[in-house]
């Protein structure tokens, strides 16, 4: 069903919210919603208003907006547009303006007169921007107020660059820029440091008036916001909170940003539910957890006094119902990711044949692997397992340009010293130099500083590949295309990467493959990679019958980690096993103390890695199973 529980309304639902299945439905719906409005303000022979917004979240309403208009008419002559937001200061022709980004995404594919089209000038000396704020919303009223706004929401809960503190009756006017937001940003610049400090953006109240109000989320990393701005207590520190207060608004939502609201993550305590075995095991867990209990310990009278009586009516007594839970989470505990040889594998999360299995660790960046799953890889070769490593991208991006001439500089001297005609080299350095000193916030690297870093990166991946025990035959650096492309090309074609990964599943025809499935991967490497793998994997199920015997594992990493319902397999670590995953980390020496890239968490990879499955395992000591140091989980995908 494509759309979910239409406007559907729970105690818990302050606003009304529609969920789809995906961002493309979704996206359609609200650009049909947009060409409705314009086609029948066109029949009265009026314009339409329209205020718009920037950012990924609209462009797939943008996309099919330009659809409507090359493939079946639709016109734009009568349309004017207010954009929310832009960038102070900043440049109209830069790559980060939104200028820029609107005439790419919406502008130059349609019949809008530009002379309709209005946003806010980053140009502007900072002593006429309050008059221009002034101008920008006498224009909007002159038009008699915007027809519809769409919105997207920041994770700080802005919408347009309200930031937490902005006032509900605020205008348009110069702002100061959140911390997190600018992170956000801060891989369209080349690095937070080179994000602007201040916006001009229009202000709540101006986003109050308009006659239809459209807030579009998508992904599970706006999960947490969304459940805030929709069912949280209206708060400066929550601006889009605001929006509850208004009688024309809709928020318009994808499966995975709608994960933590109350109907989807705790159907429970909304309703009836259908307890399938997934949600019965959800539900007890959270139940443990409410209620700080082993899960052996819970009582009919927990069930009943939060929101699961029906569960203990129809599937009781609860104490089955308990042991029944108990054993499945016991069950997904091995030691043996690569399936226990000469065992009863009924109750194991891997099979016990083939004895010695075939696996590839499919690793976005060169360092997830050692970083998500390291102590599984380690035991998987201790155990006798035809390992092999696949590095899918250079990540020459999250180099420091000074690491990459210390390399150059140690190869100079590295000639010098043993007599090598170093005139070329020198050459190379000086060019390097040159470029770096005068780089453009976000501008690409030379394909000579690329390749360095690319290389820096390798060795890094190759070393610590072997310390984990592998054989450099088995190591395989892919450097897919699509990460090189995609800095240089809006529209970036994914076949040669997939077909690379045909080429190498092909040549090992694995038992086993482990990806990555932590989409909250800030730069959204991860997800690509993924979808790539599973390309890869389809297109050979068709022709290889080795394909229906391999079983695909996800692991999480350094960003995010699975919920304790969701394992299937977690892979316990001893002390030492954990203190030896943490030195095939130190091998990337270019990623520590300070990455280029760090996201939301100031803590060092090792370091998160090692919090993170410490959290894991003690989750499930605290629903009453052994007590290890340390685990890292995985989650079976079933293609």
């Amino acid at each position: 069903m494509a759309r979910l529980n239409l406007l559907e309304e729970t105690r818990f639902e302050k606003l009304p919210v529609t969920v789809y299945d995906n961002p493309e439905i979704a996206s359609q719906q609200v650009a049909h919603r947009i060409a409705n409005l314009i086609k029948s303000k066109q029949a009265k022979g009026e314009k339409t208003i329209l205020g718009l917004a920037t950012g990924v979240t609209p462009i797939g309403v943008y996309e099919e907006l330009v659809r409507l208009h090359q493939e079946e008419g639709l016109s734009f002559k009568n349309v004017v547009t207010f954009n929310l937001d832009e960038y102070y200061p900043m440049k109209p022709d830069s790559l980060q303006s939104y200028v820029t980004f609107m005439k790419q995404n919406l502008f130059d594919h349609i019949d809008i007169d530009l002379e309709n089209v209005h946003i806010p000038d980053g140009t502007l000396p900072i002593e006429e921007i309050p008059h221009f704020c002034l101008e920008y919303e006498k224009k909007i009223t002159a038009y008699g107020g915007l027809d519809l706004q769409i919105l997207g929401i920041g994770r700080t809960g802005h919408i347009g660059f309200n930031e937490p503190g902005s006032a509900p009756n605020s205008g348009t006017r110069l702002v100061t820029l959140d911390d997190l937001t600018r992170r956000d940003a801060s891989r369209d610049f080349g690095g937070k440091a080179n994000v602007p400090t201040k916006a001009i953006t229009m202000g709540i109240g101006t986003i109050f008036k308009a006659r239809e109000i459209v807030l579009m989320a998508w992904n599970q990393k706006k999960a947490p916001i969304i459940k805030k701005a929709v069912e949280g207590e209206m708060s400066s520190d929550v601006p889009a909170t605001y929006l509850q207060l208004s009688d024309n608004v809709e928020f318009v939502l994808d499966r995975d940003a709608a994960t933590e609201l109350t109907r989807f993550d705790v159907p429970w305590l909304v309703k009836d539910c259908i307890w399938d075995r997934r949600t019965i095991k959800k539900a007890v867990i959270w139940l443990a957890n409410t209620l700080n209990k082993p899960i052996l310990k819970l009582t009919e009278e927990d069930y009943n006094t939060h929101g699961m009586a029906q569960l203990a009516t129809e599937s009781g007594p609860v104490y089955n119902i308990n042991i029944d839970i108990f054993n499945k989470i016991q069950h997904t505990i091995t030691g043996w990711p690569g399936g226990k040889p000469d065992a009863d594998d009924s109750q194991r999360p891997e099979r016990a044949m083939p004895d010695i299995k075939r696996a590839i660790l499919f690793s976005p960046h060169p360092d997830d692997d050692v970083i998500s799953m390291g102590g599984t890889f380690i035991r998987l070769v201790d155990q006798g397992h035809d390992v092999h490593v696949a590095y899918q991208t250079s990540g020459n991006t999250a180099v420091w340009d000074d690491d990459a001439l210390r390399f150059v500089e140690f190869a100079k001297d590295f000639s010098a010293s043993i007599k090598l005609d170093s005139g070329k080299l020198d050459g190379l350095y000086s060019e390097m130099r040159q470029f770096l000193e005068n780089k453009l916030p976000n501008q690409s690297d030379t394909i000579e500083i690329q390749t360095v870093k690319g290389l820096i990166r390798k060795g890094e991946a190759i070393s610590g590949a072997r310390f984990a025990g592998l054989s450099d035959d088995h190591i395989h650096f892919m450097a897919l295309p699509f990460y090189e492309t995609a800095k240089k090309q809006k529209e970036v074609k994914y076949e040669e990467d997939i077909l690379l990964t045909m080429e190498l599943l092909q040549k090992v025809k694995p038992h086993q493959v482990f990806t990555a499935g932590d989409f909250a991967d800030p730069h959204g490497t991860h997800k690509i990679c993924f979808d790539i793998v599973i390309q890869a994997l389809k297109r050979l199920e068709k022709t290889e019958a080795w394909v229906k015997d391999c079983w695909l594992w996800l692991y999480r990493g350094a960003w995010h980690e699975f919920s304790t319902h969701e394992i299937e397999m977690a892979v316990p670590l001893s002390p030492q096993e954990v203190e030896r995953k943490r030195f095939a980390i130190f091998k990337h020496q270019s990623q520590k103390d300070r990455p280029v890239f760090p996201g939301d968490d100031s803590r060092e990879f090792w370091v998160r890695a090692e919090d993170r499955t410490r959290e894991t395992a003690k989750a499930y000591d605290k629903l009453g199973m052994a007590e290890y140091e340390a685990m890292e989980a995985f989650v079976r995908y079933k293609y």
